[in-house]
């Protein structure tokens, strides 16, 4: 049997449970990677190249997301809310998106990295400036006209209703 074709005898249902495998798996592995670049280099050079590599990575992420939808160059908040939904790891992260007049609020109320860093007695990731680089990118590209703010995440949390919270603001 051709491997391309196996996905067509799939059910719905074993898709979807190999989309969340997918997820899970590319999380571990970047998970993975930062902890040994953490053990190796320490927190701030890892956090350094983190940074470079979400800085990359979410623009991928993005543009292949809104090519999926065939979203329009400038796809406005309902096109980011569609994309926020299709992201890597929104089938392990609990999140909601809260639009209201011209901003769209992104909340992740639980947040699978920091849910395993914990069970394994590890210092919170110290998420908001690899965050600022990940969800600025991201909304950029689905929208240029997006600026970013982070309400809260570690280590500057604001709100300790979830693990981290945006605001995307469309301008123009």
């Amino acid at each position: 049997m051709n491997n391309n074709n196996i996905l067509d005898s799939l059910s719905r249902e074993q898709l979807l449970a190999l989309c969340s495998d997918y997820a899970k798996d590319w999380l571990a592995m970047d998970g993975l990677w930062f902890q040994s670049a953490e053990r190796r280099h320490g927190m701030d050079q890892a956090m350094e190249m983190d940074v470079e590599v979400w800085r990359s990575y979410t623009v991928i992420e993005a543009k292949r997301i809104k090519s999926l939808l065939q979203l329009p160059e400038q796809a406005g908040l309902q096109g980011l809310a569609q994309a926020l939904q299709l992201r890597m790891y929104s089938r392990l992260n609990k999140d909601e998106v809260i639009i209201e007049g011209n901003s769209l609020t992104y909340r992740v109320n639980t947040c699978r990295v920091q849910a395993a860093r914990s069970r394994k007695n590890m210092a919170w990731h110290p998420c908001r400036p690899v965050g600022l680089v990940e969800y600025d990118g991201f909304a950029k590209t689905i929208d240029s006209r997006f600026t970013t703010e982070c309400v809260s995440c570690y280590p500057q949390i604001t709100d300790q209703s979830c693990a981290c919270c945006w605001r995307f603001t469309l301008n123009g």
